[in-house]
């Protein structure tokens, strides 16, 4: 496996791989769990090179946020893609994503307002105009996303149609379903902030989102289920629930009742110093 820190080089290496065959790019910001390896493991299925990119975006974390205390671990990462079959690994600097004098921001509107938006502003802009800078330097034939941060999905996916790209196309923008532990809680990097009562605690999460989603296909009234919800999470542990609603699956609009379209369940929870996020379908009654 290659690992690249400079533009220039990136795109010849990507330019050799693609001489044998299609490109896969599965982004990542690095802190490597079994999720992330899963989503290589499906890029393979995609395509015949896949490309890793590990990046701590400073432009999606907040002010106050935990940009420094982000776990990094490069050398644990790199073993583990090289493990995975990943043929390129994009390990850009800061100052090499975002030149001296870098003054472009992309925003998706509708979308990216709501839910982890409200609570984070300006967030979804960082991810966007990372992404389409990792689009625009890999020019992969497909990209991989993991379902867990939802909204982001949706977020790339609307601006991968809106902005007619075609390196990836819209449609070959995959979501990979989370990965969960035994016990149902969804992997994530921030999971290791948790002490061993509040990793047991978690579990309350996950739980509570899937009685209520099985309550809202049952046909009960989506506000007295997510109030139930709300009062499971904070009764296993969480110290406050920033948001729980169930949401058209594409434009994540705000449903009142569970309608026909596909459906999905959001959540994000506060236990420690954790923010968790976390997403399920609500099947159709």
């Amino acid at each position: 496996m290659q690992t690249i820190n400079h533009l220039n080089l990136l795109r010849k290496a990507v330019a050799d791989l693609r001489k044998s065959g299609r490109v896969a790019l599965v982004p990542t910001m690095g802190a490597l769990h079994f999720g992330h390896l899963t989503l290589m493991r499906e890029a393979r299925r995609h395509a015949d090179h896949v490309v890793a990119s590990i990046f701590v975006n400073p432009r999606q974390f907040a002010a106050g946020e935990d940009l420094d205390a982000y776990p990094r671990q490069l050398a644990a990462d790199q073993a583990a893609l090289e493990s995975e079959g990943v043929a390129l690994l994009w390990a850009p600097t800061v100052e090499e994503m975002y030149p001296a004098g870098f003054s472009t921001n992309v925003g998706v509107s509708g979308v990216s307002e709501g839910l982890c938006g409200a609570a984070r502003p300006g967030h979804f802009d960082g991810v966007a105009t990372v992404v389409l800078k990792l689009f625009n330097q890999v020019a992969p034939d497909v990209a991989l996303f993991g379902e867990k941060d939802w909204q982001q999905l949706a977020v790339i996916r609307r601006m991968a149609r809106d902005l007619d790209l075609t390196a990836p196309h819209a449609d070959a923008i995959i979501g990979v379903p989370t990965v969960r532990e035994e016990d149902g809680l969804a992997r994530s990097s921030r999971n290791a902030y948790l002490t061993p009562q509040e990793r047991a605690d978690a579990v309350a999460l996950p739980r509570a989102m899937r009685a209520a989603a099985a309550e809202i296909a049952g046909g009960a009234p989506v506000a007295d289920a997510l109030a139930r919800m709300e009062q499971a999470v904070l009764a296993g542990g969480f110290a406050s629930v920033d948001y729980a609603q169930v949401c058209d699956a594409d434009t994540l609009v705000p449903l009142t009742t569970r309608g026909t379209g596909p459906a999905r369940l959001l959540a994000a929870a506060r236990i420690g110093k954790a923010r968790l996020i976390d997403n399920m379908d609500v099947p159709a009654a």
